[in-house]
């Protein structure tokens, strides 16, 4: 049976990331990159809707040690998918990675130190499967599923004679030129959508976005300003780097403890900012005052006021409203008005798993059951050894947390190597009182919270969702904590 040291679950942003990490910093361990699908790059990879990009800006979504060159702070899904092969190739991932390779159980046994772990292969139907071991398990799949996104059921479904898209599987061939088309949804899938739909060769007729709630929508132009001052000083493209990912980081923390602390000027600030660029006569409460505080949920960004420039233009119009039935020309909504409609774009969020999802894990004989376990430092789980999980801010740039994790792995790995130690596990402390793994109100998230593991009340069972702070956590502390048991 083929055994590897590392066992990496995912070929995307998180799993390439992890994988040339390892093979860089420890080049002594073997590591090996299983991945569901037939590519890499994951989100960047699935995702092919109009207008993909991301809504974060790249000098923080992009590694801490590979540079992002360019001076575009939101990039479109080509791009990053290039930034990752290119990464990838860089560090020489791509031998290490196998397609087609879905893990759907994963054993552990405490006296050989090690998981056993089978992965479907290729198509799951024909019942191939394939059995390795590792000594340590890190997940990098992401935090939903692949196969299928959020998809309501609406009465009249079966009778509208025109096309019901959801954004997670687009279609290549889908022509929308000419066409009236509403986008069902209020995140940042439907923001990009809209702009991207009603503008430019093969335009739609009209875009209407039909969102139950509105979200926070704030501008950021699409090139960075600190990056563009300093390349144009002729300054080295790591230098950029630093500098502007520094800027980006100190400005998202900065407004998220500012809207932590004084929601009610965060509303204002932001209500100001999109009333700048609309007409007189919008109606920016309906539309753009959400009922919840910002970071209740996520906030959406746009590059250069392009959904508020189609909304200015009559291109697009945003609807604040429920769906009562879809009709065989649109929809009807619960006030009574009716939405004509060619094509309905269900931009109506993900089915979240967390990167555990889909695989059966046992611990020495006994099912893990996940909503029992804490998170440590939000990549490990208590009374479980040998297992990472990446998993991302909600508040800022995925990558951000990341890298924190690549890093710790890396120094704990490093550590045990140096002792002798074959395995590390999270000890419970039975005084730590327990919270959820994930506060925001979204959909998603509220879909799926009793299926995560908890968070506790203090470091290092809780994350305060704070670059700087969880940096210190995970970056600084010892690795020794007399939390962690080595044996």
């Amino acid at each position: 049976m083929e055994h590897v040291d590392v066992l990496i679950i995912g070929a995307g942003l998180s799993g390439v990331g992890a994988a040339a990490q390892v093979r860089t910093r420890l080049p002594g361990k073997s590591v090996l990159v299983l991945e569901s699908r037939d590519a890499k790059g994951g989100t960047w990879d699935l995702f092919r809707y109009p207008g993909i990009r991301s809504d974060s800006d790249m000098f923080t979504f992009g590694y801490t040690w590979r540079p992002w060159q360019s001076d575009v702070a939101l990039a479109d899904g080509p791009l990053i998918r290039e930034y990752i092969d290119t990464v990838a190739e860089e560090y020489d991932v791509d031998r290490l990675i196998r397609y087609r390779h879905r893990v759907t159980h994963a054993a552990w046994d405490s006296e050989q130190a090690r998981w056993t772990v089978t992965a479907s292969v290729g198509d799951p139907a024909a019942g191939e499967t394939v059995t390795l071991t590792a000594g340590f398990l890190w997940s990098c799949a992401g935090y939903y599923q692949y196969e299928q996104g959020f998809q309501p059921t609406w009465p009249g479904m079966a009778d509208f004679r025109g096309e019901i898209i959801h954004p997670q599987h687009w279609p290549d061939d889908l022509d929308y030129a000419g066409k009236r088309v509403v986008v069902v949804g209020s995140g940042a899938t439907a923001v990009t959508l809209v702009p991207a739909m009603a503008t430019g060769p093969g335009a739609a007729e009209h875009v209407t976005m039909l969102q139950r709630t509105p979200t926070y929508v704030i501008n950021r132009g699409r090139h960075d300003p600190v990056a563009r001052l300093l390349k144009k000083l002729r300054m080295p493209d790591r230098v950029v780097y630093r500098v502007a990912r520094w800027a980006n980081i100190l400005q998202a923390v900065g407004f998220y403890k500012f809207s932590m602390r004084w929601p009610a000027r965060a509303k204002a600030l932001i209500r100001k900012g999109v009333v700048s660029q609309l007409p007189p006569d919008f109606a920016v409460d309906e539309h753009f005052a959400p009922p919840y505080n910002p970071w209740e949920q996520r906030l959406c960004f746009v590059p250069n006021n392009d959904l508020f420039k189609v909304l200015s233009d009559g291109d697009a119009s945003v609807v604040t409203d429920t769906i009562e039935t879809f009709t065989r020309d649109g929809l009807r909504l619960t006030s009574g008005r009716e939405l004509a409609a060619d094509v309905v774009v269900t931009a109506t969020g993900f089915q979240m798993q967390l990167p555990f999802g889909g695989i059966d894990f046992v611990v020495d004989g006994e099912p893990m059951d996940l909503p029992s376990r804490l998170a440590y430092k939000a990549l490990m789980l208590s009374g479980v050894p040998n297992l990472f999980f990446t998993l991302g801010y909600t508040n800022a740039s995925w990558t951000l947390k990341a890298d924190l994790v690549i890093d710790y792995v890396c120094r704990l790995l490093a550590h045990m190597g140096q002792h002798g130690y074959r395995t590390a596990v999270p000890e419970p402390d039975p005084t730590v009182e327990r919270r959820p793994l994930m506060l925001l109100s979204s959909g998603y998230i509220q879909r799926s919270a009793h299926l995560l593991p908890g968070e506790g009340d203090r470091a290092p069972w809780r994350l305060d969702q704070n670059y700087l702070v969880d940096r210190r956590i995970i970056q600084r502390a010892p690795i020794d904590d007399g939390v962690l048991r080595f044996t």
